[in-house]
């Protein structure tokens, strides 16, 4: 082969640019100087207990105490360590991985944990365990969101569909005594929001961003008048529904620290298992999985193969609602034995963050819900043992958690290439 040839050759060969975001290693830092600020400006006498079993464990697991200030000091060494690691990587033109950004939540987590609780014991099984069970409608509600999406609709209307479930569940749970029809009369209040906004962005391809927020408020004024004029006087009818208690589930109830947490949970808890898994095995190992994700990144490839688009984009979307409305369904036949006005509080929005958080991806959505459920149940835990952050602070932690989880804690998240986009056929 002459110069010439092997000149254009390389000339002619493509060339790949990789594109690294800096967002990680600059909010690891941005944390790691704030964390250094609490053991530097207000350093903590004392120990912290943590506590890893309950009080009717079968097996006994030893406490773990840790000196309050000195565990602060080492948690910010680590972060510092994994700041200035995440610094090169970038530098090197390389993402960065899951796994730091893990070591870099659980050693930040650790620290805060033993500087806020000096002096103080931890239960860690009732954390955890709360946050799994504050968790649960976000991650339904994640679950929906990453289905509509993978599918190439955005699916604002998340709050709607917890809402709508709450408020059917209560009705129907109350009218028929039993909190199993509760729990599917929410998931037909959610599939109802799901085809109004189906109707009006698939068929009639009005912004998808415009309906899912006109929905949601046409929802919270709905569910307010009916609450104010039907429910609230025949509250002992209409309002009173029959809930879902926990249940220990044997043998794996009594495993040391997970058991407890994962395993004395409420019926919709284990559903939320069961979905999680089904939704990611459907989603990438059959058929149905494959051609709604082939619809959500290019809709007229699928069509020239025989899919038909706006009828995978139905049953998705009707699908995603089914799935939100048993996140909504845990608010009145779990958490709270009555619908209360707005009661979800914004979670579907939370939930809309996880999937951004989570990539579009179930296991890593599940994921961001767990971590938002979490910083939710850490305030209500850290006001009962008395620590110093204030509660404003520890109100605002769900929602400064979700803002910097969307900015970029992963690096760049890329939405499904026809997410957002009606589809024309030609």
């Amino acid at each position: 082969m002459s110069v010439a040839s092997t000149t254009n050759a390389q000339i002619d060969a493509p060339r790949i640019v990789a594109v690294v975001s800096w967002k990680a290693p600059i909010i690891f830092g941005i944390f790691t100087v704030l964390f250094a600020l609490l053991p530097l400006l207000v350093p903590r006498e004392g120990a912290t207990t943590f506590r890893l079993a309950s009080g009717d464990a079968f097996f006994t697991v030893p406490d773990i105490v840790l000196p309050s200030t000195a565990t602060a000091w080492v948690s910010v060494v680590l972060l510092a360590a994994s700041t200035v690691f995440a610094v090169f990587l970038a530098n090197s033109r390389r993402r960065t991985p899951l796994w730091l950004v893990v070591v870099y939540v659980a050693a930040l987590l650790i620290g805060f944990l033993a500087w806020a609780a000096a002096g103080a014991t931890l239960p860690m099984v009732g954390l955890l365990g709360g946050a799994l069970a504050l968790a649960t409608p976000l991650i339904f509600g994640a679950l929906g969101g990453v289905i509509g999406e993978r599918a190439g609709v955005v699916n604002i209307a998340i709050e709607a569909q917890l809402l709508a479930g709450a408020f059917s569940a209560a009705i129907a749970a109350s009218a028929a005594g039993t909190p199993w029809a509760g729990l599917v009369a929410a998931m037909g209040a959610g599939m109802l929001v799901s085809l109004v906004l189906g109707i009006f962005t698939i068929t009639y391809f009005v912004d998808q961003v415009i309906v899912g927020v006109v929905l949601n408020v046409l929802v919270i004024g709905l569910t307010t008048f009916f609450f104010r004029q039907v429910l609230a006087p025949n509250t002992e009818t209409l309002n009173s529904p029959e809930t879902f208690t926990a249940f220990p589930i044997p043998i794996l109830s009594e495993i040391p620290v997970i058991g407890p947490i994962l395993f004395r949970q409420s019926f919709i808890v284990y559903l939320m298992y069961f979905v999680v898994a089904l939704v990611w095995f459907g989603l990438y190992r059959t058929r149905w999985g494959l051609r709604l994700r082939a619809v959500g990144e290019h809709p007229q490839a699928a069509d020239t193969v025989g899919i038909k688009v706006l009828a995978t984009r139905y049953r998705a979307i009707l699908l995603a609602g089914a799935v939100a409305g048993l996140g909504g369904a845990f608010y009145t036949l779990v958490a709270v034995p009555r619908f209360n006005q707005e009661m979800t509080a914004g979670a579907g929005f939370i939930a809309l963050a996880a999937v951004i958080f989570g990539q579009w991806d179930p296991i890593k959505a599940t994921l961001a819900a767990l971590l938002f459920g979490f910083a939710t149940n850490l305030q209500g835990v850290l006001s009962v043992i008395g620590s110093p952050v204030p509660s404003q602070f520890m109100l605002m932690l769900p929602y400064v958690v979700t803002i910097f989880a969307v900015a970029g804690l992963v690096g760049k998240s890329r939405a499904p290439a026809a997410d957002g986009k009606p589809y024309i056929k030609s």
